[in-house]
């Protein structure tokens, strides 16, 4: 039940915009009442929540898999091109995530806060180690390198996932130029201007929707 709850919620997510949904409509996506879906998930945030969690968890498992090149550098792009694959393999989680803007904020009062931070701390580390290798500036932030990098990769990923090429256009050749331009850039001691937050400040939202939305319900 729960999860067709979760599957029947992210599908109408994606499709009808987080802020159209509402637990009445995911109940008649399923053939069930409005009480059977809040005797597992007191409010629709508490439903997206859920889906983020799992989301992050593929997100950190396929950036895992990815890991383990001898070459720091190879390795650290294996990583941001594992994020640019998971927009395209979990398209749906990837939308809920990084695209739909009315979705609620991820904030460090989430629960699966902790999760998401220990992935962004696994892949900065990797950043490290292409700097203890002299492969990138040893005067290099890693977080502020993380960001953009972020940044720069969620941009093709954004565009395939919605379907803003033209036809003929080879979103994967966008994303590898994208990957091997920041690197560059990187590489030549860019000077960064961008200032991460710590993440355990609680004005912090982490690598998810850009709003100050927080409370959602329907």
């Amino acid at each position: 039940m729960r999860a067709s709850i979760l599957t029947a919620a992210r599908d109408l997510f994606v499709t009808e915009g987080y802020a159209n949904v509402s637990i009445r409509k995911v109940a008649e996506r399923i053939e069930y009442s409005p009480a059977a879906i809040y005797s597992y998930f007191p409010g629709k945030d508490d439903i997206f929540f859920a889906l983020a969690t799992e989301g992050f968890q593929r997100l950190d498992n396929a950036i895992k898999d990815a890991a383990g090149d001898a070459d720091p550098m190879q390795d650290l792009r294996n990583c941001w091109w594992a994020f640019y694959q998971f927009s395209k393999d979990q398209r749906e989680f990837f939308h809920l995530m990084f695209v739909d803007r009315s979705v609620p904020a991820i904030t460090e009062q989430w629960q699966g806060f902790g999760l998401l931070q220990q992935m962004i701390g696994r892949v900065a580390l990797r950043i490290q180690r292409s700097i203890d290798a002299g492969q990138l500036p040893a005067e290099l932030n890693p977080q502020m390198a993380l960001h953009v990098l972020w940044a720069a990769m969620t941009g093709p990923a954004v565009l395939g996932c919605t379907c803003r090429l033209a036809p003929g256009e080879d979103c994967d050749a966008l994303a590898r130029d994208v990957l091997e331009t920041t690197i560059a850039g990187l590489r030549a001691g860019t000077r960064l201007s961008f200032v991460p937050c710590h993440p355990a400040h609680e004005a912090c939202t982490t690598l998810a929707t850009p709003t100050g939305v927080t409370s959602h319900e329907g």
